[in-house]
């Protein structure tokens, strides 16, 4: 055996991983769970945690069953593992100690394990890769949660901190009314209006631009200055000038949409090298012909690259806006007099919403995105 391939097998990350996971699992035994007096033998569950935990490491380490149905079960002990944990830790609030935090750690290295596994996997066939490749993410999204569950429980974090998940669900599910109002007056209202006319009309404006040399080189310097404006000294001018309605929030959302568009709109405009505009002259090419047939073709990733940076700085420049002066209702108005109160479950509520939606409106951005420039290679792969 070479020299390289002793080096690799000493920092193989799953070998790694499984024996901390054993590792982890002997500070449990021996450890207490709960209190001075609260051993693993002590709370069933626990103790079940810990069996199969402790088999999903020995395992890995003995080479037994490294394939994709070890994989899957795998998962599954961890998903049960993580289950024990957050169950029991529901019952002694505040009270874990060194051995529950032990297994807490084996069941995040055994959900890690999990997901390099899957990374591993080869000839599958497509839609099952596609399955693989939206699990991963997705798995790493619940673990933070289950870990962010554990932690807030079993550390008696108190609520006006940090609430658990558990909480924010159940105010996302008791107060959908209220949550459904602030969303239809910033998103519906103010980002989509805003983000329309911020991009639709800088759009415009690249076209002026690109046609008049002049505003080329007056209008872009005072672009580059005015992007750089604080939103946080925008938004209350804005409000003074267009109320305090959600137009004040969706003026905010045009300024800050509309420069990145213009600039990369502009940028885009000029990715034809001269080479293909000879072409189009020796065509006879008038210059909409070579704009609608060369030049936006070309500019397209570009503007959809705006169009996604934009995607998320209007939704920010709504809410943002909203600590100013607005109804009582809408996203920012919500998280602001919550916090207030006290009421951190519900400004993580509002969070939740927010980035759920921000991150809808950027997929489908990015569908377009991928419909539109096809032939572009960074689509192509």
């Amino acid at each position: 055996m070479s020299s390289a391939t002793v080096r690799k097998s000493r920092f193989d990350m799953p070998a790694l991983l499984a024996w901390f996971i054993v590792a982890m699992v002997l500070v449990g035994l021996f450890s207490p769970i709960f209190g001075p007096d609260y051993g693993i033998m002590d709370v069933p569950r626990l103790a079940l945690c810990l069996v199969i935990l402790a088999i999903a490491g020995v395992r890995y380490e003995l080479g037994f069953m490294r394939n994709i149905v070890g994989d899957l079960i795998l998962g599954l002990v961890t998903a049960i593992a993580a289950w024990l944990l957050v169950s029991t830790s529901a019952n002694h609030v505040g009270e874990a100690t060194l051995g529950f935090w032990a297994l807490a750690a084996a069941t995040w290295a055994a959900s890690w394990l999990f997901v390099e596994r899957l990374a591993t996997w080869r000839n599958i066939s497509p839609l099952t890769a596609r399955l693989v490749n939206l699990a991963i993410p997705a798995i790493f999204g619940i673990t933070i949660l289950l870990l962010w569950q554990i932690v807030v429980t079993g550390a008696g974090v108190p609520k006006v901190l940090l609430p658990a998940p558990s909480e924010i669900w159940l105010r996302l599910t008791s107060s959908g009314t209220t949550l459904w109002a602030d969303f239809r007056q910033t998103f519906l209202k103010a980002v989509l209006a805003g983000y329309a006319i911020g991009c639709g009309s800088a759009f415009v404006i690249a076209i002026l631009v690109d046609r008049v040399p002049f505003l080329r080189r007056g209008l872009l310097p005072i672009g580059n200055l005015v992007s750089a404006l604080p939103i946080i000294g925008v938004a209350p001018i804005m409000v003074m000038w267009f109320g305090f309605d959600w137009p004040s929030k969706a003026a905010v959302v045009v300024i800050m949409t509309f420069f990145p568009m213009l600039v990369n709109t502009v940028s885009g405009l000029a990715a034809s090298d001269a080479m293909q505009r000879d072409l189009m002259r020796t065509y006879a090419s008038s210059y909409w012909q070579t704009l609608f047939k060369l030049r936006l073709p070309m500019a397209m990733p570009f503007i959809f690259n705006a169009l996604k940076i934009n995607s998320t700085l209007a939704l920010i420049g709504a809410i943002v806006a909203e600590f100013f002066g607005t109804p009582i209702v809408g996203m920012g108005f919500r998280i602001s007099t919550e916090v207030g109160r006290m009421n951190l479950d519900m400004v993580w509520a509002e969070i939740a919403v927010a980035a759920f939606a921000g991150s809808l409106f950027y997929g489908i951005v990015a569908v377009l995105e991928r419909a539109v420039t096809f032939w572009h290679p960074s689509v192509r792969g």
